[in-house]
């Protein structure tokens, strides 16, 4: 099998598995002022308490430093927009927990490669210091937009996405270098944190952060600033034109459960342990914690904000 005909054939293979797109970049340096950008972005301390964030930049900037013998980055992006959205969950986290069911899907493309030529490669999904959007242009899938999310044109921005980094090469993409946000400003001005502004996202003011990330007491006020979302925020993407394409995944394991359909505001007010165990088991809600959701549902309930 040809290079080209081996491309062709993951791309396929990647789409028959359940991805939306797939593209694929040279792996290499990152170029640097995407590095300078980083860089400075941590040092400005907008990373919040994610000092995750801060390690192991060599191997961040460079990918064949994670993966040794690393020549070819295969991109991949699923649909999780929501059929009918929850009140109170963010989107992405209304199904089971996207990590495993991307790297699961990635590891099925690794072994259908494998059938036809021997390769060695590691998946990953928002799981090691990968510049995941950064490739993702690279590998011609989309841009970044002001809102700080991968935007997909014609699709909208979202997507999970996961990278295959293989030892071989292939054909590469043509690296996506428009960027269609224009002159709007929409997801800074609908973001109800100030989180974003023209230089980027600061994480410490960011919903998503303080409901997810961030241990200990939420800062004053911010119960009046989450609306009805108690997990996550989802408003820098509600308001982006581009997501008038957004279509309904229809991946079994990201759809909701009868039981998470059927909470209402009084029943999260009472949400027990139990509850929480049984609503969110295999969820990337269990990365909260059930102290933490009931801190946030508390807050919510303070501020008076009903779903």
């Amino acid at each position: 099998m040809t290079r080209d005909e081996l491309t062709t054939y993951i791309k396929a293979e990647a789409l028959r598995l359940g991805f939306d797109v797939c593209g694929i970049a040279k792996a290499g340096v990152v170029v640097p002022q995407c590095a300078t950008m980083y860089n400075g972005w941590i040092t400005q301390g907008h990373q919040a308490t994610m000092s995750y964030l801060e390690r192991n930049c060599e191997k961040r900037f460079n990918p064949t430093l994670l993966v040794e013998g690393c020549k070819s980055i295969i991109c991949v992006a699923l649909n999780y927009a929501p059929k009918q959205p929850i009140e109170g969950i963010a989107d992405y986290a209304q199904g089971m927990d996207y990590h495993k069911i991307i790297k699961d899907k990635l590891h099925l493309l690794l072994k259908s490669i494998n059938n036809i030529c021997e390769v060695k490669g590691r998946a990953f999904c928002d799981s090691a210091p990968v510049m995941e959007r950064y490739w993702a242009v690279k590998a011609g899938i989309g841009y970044i937009g002001r809102n700080r999310q991968l935007i997909i044109p014609g699709k909208g921005s979202s997507f999970f996405l996961g990278e295959l980094f293989i030892d071989i090469e292939l054909c590469y993409d043509t690296p996506y270098e428009r960027n269609h946000c224009g002159d709007c400003r929409k997801c800074i001005e609908s973001c109800p944190a100030t989180a974003l502004s023209d230089e980027g996202l600061d994480a410490n003011k960011c919903l998503s952060y303080l409901t997810i990330e961030h241990r200990g007491e939420l800062p004053e006020n911010i119960g009046e600033k989450m609306g009805k979302c108690f997990y996550g925020c989802d408003r820098c993407q509600v308001v982006c034109p581009h997501n008038r394409f957004a279509t309904p995944n229809t991946t079994p394991e990201l759809q909701p459960t009868e039981k998470l359909l059927k909470m209402s505001y009084d029943k999260w007010k009472r949400l027990t342990k139990e509850e929480y165990d049984t609503l969110f088991a295999g969820s990337a809600v269990e990365r909260c914690g059930y102290e933490q959701l009931v801190r946030n549902i508390t807050a919510m309930n303070e501020a008076g904000h009903k779903n």
